[in-house]
C-alpha cells in the first residue's frame, strides 16, 4: 500500500496532516483527534471524511508516512 500525506505547517513549523492517500483512494483529515511523540517518532490520530479513525506515524529523520492503525465503524464500506 502506498501512503501519501499533505501537510499544513502552521506558524511553529510542526507539520500536520490534512489530508492523505492510501494507493488510489483520497481521505480529508476532519478532525486531529490527538498527537504525541516517541523518540524519532511524531503520531497523528486523525479522523478522515469517511469516518474511519486512522493512526499516521512519521518518523522525525527521514520525513517518510506510515499508517500505524485504522478503526472503521461498523456498517462502513471501505
Amino acid at each position: 500500500m502506498t501512503l501519501g500525506v499533505e501537510c499544513y505547517a502552521g506558524y511553529r513549523g510542526e507539520e500536520t496532516p490534512r489530508r492523505f492517500s492510501l494507493d488510489e483512494r483520497k481521505v480529508e483529515v476532519v478532525e486531529v483527534v490527538g498527537r504525541w511523540q516517541e523518540p524519532g517518532q511524531r503520531y497523528f490520530k486523525v479522523r478522515g471524511d469517511d469516518g474511519a479513525i486512522y493512526v499516521l506515524r512519521q518518523d522525525v529523520i527521514s520525513g517518510q508516512w506510515n499508517l500505524t492503525s485504522v478503526e472503521i465503524k461498523a456498517g462502513k464500506k471501505y
